[in-house]
């Protein structure tokens, strides 16, 4: 199964300072076809103004995974941790028991980044932060943030669930295959450019929801950049 999710499909919220489009049912916009996919229940395309942000507020029992594409964002927890996370780099917060976090973008040029959100596999853990500068050399996908058994020794930031995010590059003309284990299910969006997944075109931030397929065929028909979720379904 390929369900491909046009950008032009996705939900929308537009104020004077936050520019969003949702992938799945989130504040006022509500679908109950697109209520999630697996753990993953929240996917929002965000572009912040310049000298605005996220004033604080509190999250429970969630894990959010924040992936820049354009400018930087800067965190602010209640618990003492700040950071500044540029463009290409993923900042991971376990909401936990509680946490009361503010996100801003400090620069003079609009932030853009995903904002991703993934059930826990237990209620009830420590809150914490962490964020992480990669590479950003290099062809293909990499594990930049999992909870999967298998990636233990990776380097990817933790996560208190059963899933991984995913993202890097690919030329134009270049293939990767995923695995894609029986039960679980891959959300991908390209940040730039085209592909086809299994045959399937996608374009630029189009979400693509895959499930029971064996592997996974992208394709990139140009110069492209992802940002992929595997979840258990």
């Amino acid at each position: 199964m390929i369900d491909v999710r046009t950008f032009g499909e996705l939900g929308e919220f537009r104020n004077e300072w936050l520019n969003a489009r949702h992938h799945f049912s989130f504040g006022h916009y509500r679908d109950p076809a697109r209520m999630g996919f697996g753990r993953l229940v929240v996917w929002n395309d965000d572009e912040i103004a310049p000298g605005t942000g996220f004033d604080p507020h509190p999250h429970r029992d969630m894990e959010i995974v924040t992936y820049v594409r354009e400018g930087a964002i800067t965190h602010r927890d209640n618990l003492g941790n700040e950071g500044r996370t540029e463009a290409g780099d993923v900042q991971v917060m376990h909401a936990g028991t509680g946490i009361v976090h503010a996100e801003y973008n400090k620069g003079t040029v609009p932030a853009r980044l995903f904002q991703i959100w993934i059930q826990p596999d237990q209620r009830g853990v420590q809150p914490g932060w962490s964020a992480r500068t990669f590479p950003k050399a290099g062809s293909g996908l990499a594990v930049f943030a999992s909870g999967r058994a298998a990636d233990a020794d990776s380097g990817a930031l933790p996560l208190h669930a059963d899933a991984a995010v995913l993202a890097g590059t690919l030329r134009a003309g270049e293939t990767v295959r995923l695995p894609l284990d029986k039960g679980r299910k891959l959300y991908l969006v390209p940040v730039t450019g085209s592909v086809t997944v299994n045959g399937v075109t996608a374009n630029a931030r189009d979400g693509v929801a895959i499930g029971d397929e064996t592997e996974v065929t992208i394709m990139a028909s140009e110069a492209v950049e992802l940002v992929a979720v595997d979840v258990a379904g």
